[in-house]
């Protein structure tokens, strides 16, 4: 029997084409300008946590930082290192395997969302381990309350909804200091913004 981890990769590879097509032009230079606000140096090195086809590797390299993709869609691992030139990691993000205190910055831009809230304190650790001194990551999760399969017309994917107050204790339990918290599409009123964004840090002292 297929574990939710699975079944989502699986729903991925099977759509990867149709996901680069359908995502390359969505705007989120706002989340990656918060990162790259609150990293301690640059140029620094981003590990972008769930890169898909590549976009932001794309976008990092262009702003002269040194980007690692990571994805368990074996698709997506191919297309990110063939359109960005970067290095591109297959790991899944239950069985993260990340050398310590390396990145300035991890872009988790929708990609966490698909991590079950059991495991997500243990994954942000992993990730708290893998930054720097005053490293930041970037987490952009949709809105809403709840778990599971969620059906698609070609599988499906597990996805799981945070609020800001129902996140916010799992990223402080991890050992990040929150910087700031918003709300996107920007523009709209916040009951119809259905992305949250969190910025932490790890401490520059433990």
């Amino acid at each position: 029997m297929q574990s939710p981890e699975q079944i989502t990769i699986a729903e991925y590879e099977s759509t990867a084409d149709a996901f680069r097509v359908g995502t390359w032009d969505h705007d989120v230079s706002q989340n990656r300008q918060a990162l790259l606000a609150a990293m301690p140096r640059h140029p620094g090195k981003i590990l972008d946590l769930g890169c898909g086809p590549g976009r932001d590797l794309v976008a990092f390299s262009q702003q002269g930082q040194t980007a690692i993709g990571l994805d368990a869609t074996p698709a997506f691992v191919a297309m990110a290192q063939q359109v960005s030139g970067c290095e591109v990691w297959q790991q899944s993000f239950l069985s993260l395997d990340l050398p310590p205190q390396t990145f300035d910055g991890i872009f988790a831009n929708a990609s966490l969302l698909h991590v079950p809230s059991s495991e997500m304190e243990r994954v942000l650790r992993d990730l708290y381990q893998a930054l720097v001194p005053k490293g930041t990551i970037v987490l952009s999760m949709v809105r809403g309350s709840g778990e599971g399969l969620v059906p698609r017309s070609t599988g499906y994917r597990f996805v799981a909804a945070w609020e800001y107050d129902t996140l916010a204790p799992h990223v402080q339990a991890a050992g990040f200091q929150i910087i700031q918290h918003y709300y996107r599409p920007p523009g709209l009123p916040c009951q119809e913004q259905s992305w949250l964004v969190i910025v932490a840090q790890k401490p520059a002292t433990p």
